[in-house]
């Protein structure tokens, strides 16, 4: 006897966060848009981001996101790379914690195939 088998397959997405689209002028994450930068985890928005050029950072402006104890903080620096400081890639060592800097439209790219993967990653999105 032959059956006929029919295979749905359907994606599940382990995180309830995604980064849907970047521009030049909004992030998209789910439905909601936003004119300015950001911060996120996979299950947090955890608010705007300060317009602090990232030239300027310190460990100090990423509390809120240490406290998600990430194992990766992804910094989109806008339309191309900019490199922060080496003092603050230096204290995301000293906690352990990986620090990727790209451009943001390649930071939600990886933001949203890394939560997928149930990994423990923050983005901090700059437009």
């Amino acid at each position: 006897m032959v059956r006929d088998a029919v295979l749905k397959f359907t994606r599940e997405l382990s995180a309830s966060l995604m980064i849907r689209s970047v521009s030049d002028t909004v992030i998209r994450v789910n439905d909601e848009e936003y004119s300015g930068s950001i911060a996120l985890t996979p299950e947090d928005f955890l608010g705007t981001w300060p317009s602090t050029p990232v030239a300027a950072l310190t460990d100090a402006h990423f509390a809120t996101v240490f406290a998600t104890k990430p194992e990766i903080v992804l910094l989109g620096t806008g339309t191309s790379n900019v490199f922060p400081p080496r003092d603050l890639t230096f204290a995301f060592a000293r906690k352990g914690i990986g620090l990727e800097v790209m451009d943001t439209a390649a930071a939600a790219r990886t933001f949203n195939v890394l939560a997928n993967e149930s990994r423990r990653v923050a983005a901090v999105l700059y437009l």
